[in-house]
């Protein structure tokens, strides 16, 4: 994501190589850990380097959900596509694909990549990644669209779609791991380090062989790992014992000397209409709450700048987001106000449904009250958490509901919209958005069509789209390049035009 400080992180750490390096085919990998040459110039061992983990979670690709653990997954893990900070995914160990003219079977063919113990990858550890991947929380949302997954007799992997999809190599960074490891905590993955437990903990350790020469984000040929989980804790490890860099996803006071800089989640903050309240029922009054909310004030005042106004469905940074759409719908409260007036709802009152388990957007969900109130409503926020919450949810007991999802890398909103859709809270159910929404995914030209189909609704209110803080120590990490899900991104300099087979 964007650099919010001076200097980044640790990519390219080798002599002479650019942000871009050349694409280098399978094979060649590092021959040791000290100042070896490579094909892309003199490679440079950086410093001392520690990072941080917690013991207590888990620290498996597929189910680990700790900040500072998943961040620590790319250097182990690579996926058979990488997705930069502006959602543009690029081949890793994907060789080359080709898609079927109605765009519902892809295939993919490998790089001759191998795992950290030197076994090759195949195909049947791509798929049984993808579907274990499909079997856990963190992922299983990506897969809503695909009928099946299988190896081919050529060693390719196939992805079969119950809809045309232009986009799914944005879905597939997901980390693959050796089939005969789904279930193991610490599976072994290629990426250009191997997780290993030592007396004190576990490390990282570089691996002597990596199967392609990258420009890797990290050169230490070993990365101690401290155990921290509150932010006291690691500020203390900061602080007292060396730690290098750690991850956040609210922003931290440090009183030290550091560098900062933000990393998509994907965290996706909107409003939720319930069509059968008496207030929002009026389409008038839906389409015209956005204007009542200023989200630049949201973000500035509970996020600390760790988030990104959204007005459209969709994160700012994806290519397809239009700011010209965005602003038709952008803060105007006077706007609402004329709403509220002309359907007769002054001073009608309203039940404003968020989960008080979380404070975060407890306070968001209050600001947010503050704002329809001085618009004419009267907001109440009912003391409910847990089950009670999701029982008000069910029930349709609300009339606005503040919530929280991970949006998808293809921005798909087909859960919001679909007759049994995962987020169709509040009667979201629409024939025709759920129809766009297909089409967004069969052609990216559609997502501005989509877009203003949603908002012109209003049954679905964006609001904005979180990011985590990165801290890392000065001047230790020079070059880092920060993307979603992916503290330390880099990419082999292969293009998907690169890659793709046209017949």
């Amino acid at each position: 994501m964007k650099r919010l400080l001076a200097a980044v992180l640790l990519a390219c750490l080798l002599a002479g190589c650019t942000e871009q390096s050349p694409y280098i085919p399978t094979g060649g990998g590092f021959q040791d850990e000290g100042n070896t040459p490579s094909s892309q110039g003199q490679l440079q061992v950086q410093g001392d380097i520690r990072l941080s983990y917690n013991r207590d979670g888990s620290l498996h690709p597929y189910t680990a959900t700790d900040l500072n653990n998943r961040s620590l997954l790319c250097l182990v893990y690579q996926g058979l596509f990488a997705t930069n900070d502006a959602y543009e995914p690029t081949p890793i160990l994907c060789r080359s694909y080709k898609i079927s003219a109605d765009m519902k079977e892809w295939t993919f063919y490998l790089e001759n990549a191998t795992f950290s113990d030197g076994q090759a990858l195949t195909a049947q550890d791509v798929v049984a990644s993808l579907r274990a991947a499909d079997a856990n929380g963190f992922y299983a949302g990506r897969f809503r669209h695909v009928k099946s997954i299988w190896a081919g007799n050529d060693g390719s992997v196939v992805i079969s779609l119950n809809t045309p999809m232009s986009n799914l190599p944005l879905l597939l960074n997901i980390p693959i791991i050796k089939a005969s490891q789904i279930n193991a905590a610490t599976p072994l993955g290629t990426g250009p380090y191997i997780l290993e437990d030592t007396a004190d903990g576990k490390q990282l350790r570089r691996q002597p062989a990596w199967w392609c020469n990258a420009a890797a984000p990290v050169n230490a040929p070993i990365i101690p790992l401290d155990h921290g989980v509150s932010q006291n804790q690691l500020w203390d490890l900061y602080k007292f014992s060396g730690l290098s860099m750690l991850v956040t996803d609210t922003y931290v006071d440090f009183r030290g000397d550091y560098e900062l800089w933000e990393s998509e989640n994907g965290q996706f903050l909107y409003l939720s209409c319930n069509t059968k309240s008496p207030v929002f029922s009026n389409k008038a009054m839906r389409s015209a709450l956005t204007h009542a909310i200023d989200r630049d004030a949201l973000v500035k005042k509970h996020f600390r700048g760790f988030a990104h106004s959204a007005t459209l469905p969709a994160s700012p940074a994806f290519p397809h987001y239009s700011t010209s759409l965005a602003e038709k719908y952008g803060y105007a409260p006077e706007k609402f106000t004329q709403a509220v007036t002309d359907a007769g709802m002054t001073g009608s009152a309203i039940v404003l449904l968020v989960n008080r388990e979380d404070p975060l957007r407890l306070r968001a969900a209050q600001s947010i009250a503050e704002m329809l109130t001085a618009c004419g409503l009267t907001v109440t926020i009912p003391e409910v958490t847990g089950e009670d919450y999701l029982n008000y949810l069910n029930l349709g007991e609300f009339d606005l509901f503040l919530g929280q999802t991970k949006l998808s890398p293809n921005m798909d909103l087909t859960a919001f919209f679909a007759e049994k859709g995962a987020l169709n809270y509040g009667n979201l159910t629409d024939v025709a958005a759920n129809a766009m929404s297909l089409e967004a995914l069969a052609d990216s030209g559609n997502y501005q069509s989509l877009h203003k189909l949603v908002m012109d609704d209003g049954r679905l209110c964006p609001i904005l789209v979180r990011s985590d803080a990165v801290y890392g120590r000065r001047g230790l990490f020079p070059e880092l390049s920060t993307a979603r899900d992916h503290v330390f991104y880099y990419s082999l300099g292969k293009t998907m035009e690169d890659a793709k087979i046209t017949e």
